[in-house]
């Protein structure tokens, strides 16, 4: 692979990880009465982008993607069918509450992140990181259950963290922590395969391989979009300027690097946030969002035509998965 490509990426990986976090996160857990309540959907993201250089921006292969407002709904009805399938185990547990916790982009596209930050406003305020209300932990609070209950729900031991080799030798940094499959039975009554989560998600029919579909032809376009001549001119054209203002990156991507760099998330220094706010001047001095979503659009709309049946199929089951969602009472 070009190490462009390369490079690109695994920006986006990281993009994802850090700034769509939130959507594995259903927020936290909520009694009957607060159930009972309708979730505040008023930060919710919109369909599209409502403000900053990519406003009104989306890509063709986002037809293909599940919008945060569906993800809530089949979350709410795995949610239902996990609590009565704990029921059948006598256990009464309180699932994390499903929209609370919303993340920055309607879908796994991540528009308004996709390219470099885009959000003067935001940026101002904030620099790179995410603003309050977006910074909702990314813990699966479920597993704070008691380790048996855990085990039911999905089928595996809880947890337990790796510890860091005592050499300081080895790979540690983002290994995943330790499991062993759960019991086979809890008084008398056989476990789920995948535990009540594994269950869920039979009843809804859910097939998991749908979404990493799409998500590597997205991931692809981006990769395939970054080396091209129009979007090569538009990044040197924006280092160019980057550098008249006294920074030094290659592409957006080393810029957010430096700028989270600096500050946590609740502190950001005034240097980090100028950083922002000079690589979002820059972007709409050359014009490089625009330029950029452009040409992944047309690489898009290519990848569709290559994969139009396999993506026909994706749409059609995640209708049926929606619908059998919406059915769960």
């Amino acid at each position: 692979m070009h190490i462009l490509q390369r490079t690109t990426t695994v920006a986006a990986v990281m993009l994802a990880a850090m700034f769509l976090g939130a959507c594995s996160s259903p927020g936290p857990a909520s009694g009957s009465a607060q159930d009972a309540a309708p979730v505040d959907r008023s930060n919710w993201p919109k369909g599209r982008p409502a403000s900053g250089l990519a406003k009104g921006l989306e890509l063709p292969l986002e037809a293909y993607m599940v919008s945060y407002a569906d993800q809530v709904t089949v979350d709410t009805a795995l949610r239902s069918l996990q609590t009565r399938c704990m029921a059948d185990y006598g256990f009464e547990v309180d699932l994390p509450r499903p929209g609370t916790n919303p993340p920055l982009s309607d879908n796994s596209a991540n528009i308004e992140r996709r390219y470099g930050i885009t959000d003067r406003t935001q940026a101002k305020k904030y620099g790179y990181f995410l603003p309050p209300e977006q910074q909702g932990s990314t813990e699966d609070t479920a597993l704070d259950l008691p380790p048996v209950q855990v085990e039911v729900l999905t089928g595996h031991t809880k947890p337990e963290p790796v510890a860091a080799p005592e050499d300081g030798g080895g790979s540690y940094f983002g290994a995943a922590e330790k499991t062993e499959p759960a019991r086979a039975e809890h008084d008398g009554k056989k476990l789920h395969s995948g535990g009540c989560t594994g269950w869920a998600k039979g009843q809804l029919k859910l097939n998991e391989a749908d979404a990493g579909i799409v998500t590597q032809l997205d991931s692809k376009s981006l990769s395939e979009s970054r080396p091209s001549k129009p979007v090569e001119k538009a990044i040197t054209a924006w280092s160019a300027c980057m550098k008249d203002k006294g920074r030094s990156a290659a592409d957006p991507y080393r810029a957010m690097e430096q700028g989270l760099s600096e500050g946590d998330g609740s502190v950001t220094t005034k240097n980090a946030i100028e950083i922002a706010l000079d690589d979002i001047d820059c972007k709409k001095q050359t014009r490089l969002i625009q330029v950029w979503f452009t040409k992944e659009s047309v690489v898009q709309k290519r990848l569709i035509e290559e994969n139009k049946d396999q993506l026909g199929a994706v749409k059609k089951h995640l209708s049926q998965v929606l619908e059998a969602a919406e059915a769960v009472k």
